[in-house]
C-alpha cells in the first residue's frame, strides 16, 4: 500500500506546476494511455502463459 501512495505522490507532483491546460491534459492522457498499453501487454502474456503457449 506503501508504494501505491508513493506512485500516486508522484503522479500529483509531476503535474502540479506544468504549463498550461492543453499540456497539462495531454500529458494526463499520454501517462494514462501508457499504462492501459502496458496493462494490455500484462495481460496478453499472462493469457499465453495460462493457454500453454510453447515460446520456441
Amino acid at each position: 500500500m506503501k508504494n501505491v501512495l508513493l506512485i500516486k505522490e508522484i503522479y500529483l507532483e509531476a503535474f502540479k506546476n506544468l504549463g498550461t491546460k492543453y499540456v497539462k491534459s495531454y500529458f494526463k492522457f499520454f501517462s494514462w494511455f501508457c499504462i492501459a498499453c502496458y496493462l494490455v501487454v500484462v495481460y496478453a502474456f499472462l493469457f499465453r502463459i495460462s493457454t500453454g503457449f510453447a515460446f520456441q
